[in-house]
């Protein structure tokens, strides 16, 4: 195996340190072949389909691939934002708030972001943050729920790329913060806004919020993956935080693909059921996604928008996603925070002066007991 050159360090240097931000991913452009080429990377992840490669390979690219490219090119496009992916611009932002708020808070990092598919790759960005100096890296997904589709997948391909540097950094995974108080929080406050400017749902009239959550194959939680009991959590305190009750305000899981039984119950199904019931309104907000994208704008605020409305429903809200909304950006830095102690994150002349200060506290101490 062939290792990476590194940069030369000077002796007594102290070296940089980084968040990196990790998203899922997408295509390049929305057209057939990036989208192709987006998702043979992505279904080609044993952590995504777990399908042994020999059975798995030739139905991908043979039959699924070819299908799938030309029509998920099509709703790509259906959302696609004039500065490119809805996923890549969001994440854009979030990544420049939380670094202009760090900054802010004095904390001397890098904050950069990558994808686990698609570009820009989490190889490049790790090379890159290497060739600047950066000895420590802070490995921040995206995902608030732990699965091992997503968080497992985007740890795999850090340490794949660990094991091609010669000269490895600190690297630190935040694995969840499915029921971190200010995560929570920033969801109540994202749909509270949405309220405050459309107007509450009458829910002792019948009304609903859903709380849909991007779904996996059922398999995975007889298997042990938490990403299911963990997303029940996060939907009870958020529900709890806007003082509503199970009735009012409904879980479900959404994205199924295949034949298999996946995680229930599902979005397209209870909104057709809703309409059907002549619920007449119902708001959907996806607290797992922390940007909006394909599977938000598309699959909920047109598919699931007409599946309502086609069995009957009358008014549909679809709440965006956190975002780059301040509230997120805050969590987003606590959490940063939180992983980051023990670090050296300060500038060096404000660590100097902490650490002067601390000696100085240390030697009244000893003058006191002297």
């Amino acid at each position: 195996m062939r290792f990476d050159q590194e940069p030369i360090a000077s002796y007594g240097q102290t070296g940089k340190t980084a968040v990196l931000l990790i998203n899922l991913g997408t295509p390049d452009e929305p057209r057939p072949a990036a989208v192709r080429r987006y998702l043979r990377e992505f279904l080609s992840d044993p952590r995504v389909v777990e399908i042994p490669a020999a059975l798995w390979q030739p139905l991908l690219r043979l039959v699924i691939l070819p299908l799938r490219g030309r029509q998920s090119a099509q709703k790509y496009a259906k959302v696609w934002m004039r500065e490119g992916s809805p996923l890549k611009v969001h994440t854009e932002h979030q990544t420049a708030a939380l670094r202009q708020l760090l900054l802010a808070n004095d904390y001397d990092v890098i904050v950069d972001y990558a994808m686990r598919y698609g570009n820009p790759s989490i190889s490049d960005k790790m090379r890159q943050l290497r060739q600047a100096g950066v000895e420590r890296i802070l490995v921040l997904p995206l995902y608030p729920q732990y699965s091992s589709s997503t968080t497992a997948a985007a740890a795999d391909e850090v340490f794949r790329v660990l094991r091609h540097l010669r000269n490895q950094p600190d690297v630190r995974t935040v694995r969840q913060y499915h029921d971190h108080p200010s995560y929570i929080d920033a969801l109540r406050q994202q749909v509270e806004a949405y309220w405050q400017q459309h107007g509450r749902p009458d829910f002792a009239a019948g009304e609903r919020l859903l709380l849909s959550f991007h779904g996996v194959p059922r398999r995975t939680l007889d298997l042990g993956d938490p990403y299911h009991d963990q997303c029940l959590k996060t939907g009870k305190l958020l529900a709890e935080a806007l003082q509503l009750s199970e009735t009012a305000c409904r879980l479900t899981f959404q994205s199924r693909f295949g034949k298999a039984e996946w995680l229930q119950p599902y979005t397209a199904p209870t909104l057709e059921e809703l309409g059907r019931a002549g619920t007449s309104r119902v708001d959907v907000f996806c607290p797992g996604f922390t940007s909006d994208c394909l599977e938000t704008l598309e699959e909920i605020n047109m598919e699931g928008r007409h599946a309502y409305a086609a069995a009957g429903g009358r008014a549909f809200h679809f709440i965006p996603c956190l975002n780059a909304s301040p509230a997120w950006i805050t969590a987003l830095g606590e959490i940063a925070a939180r992983h980051l102690q023990g670090w050296p994150i300060l500038p060096e002349a404000e660590a100097e002066a902490t650490r002067a200060r601390a000696e100085a506290s240390a030697a009244a101490r000893q003058g006191v007991r002297a």
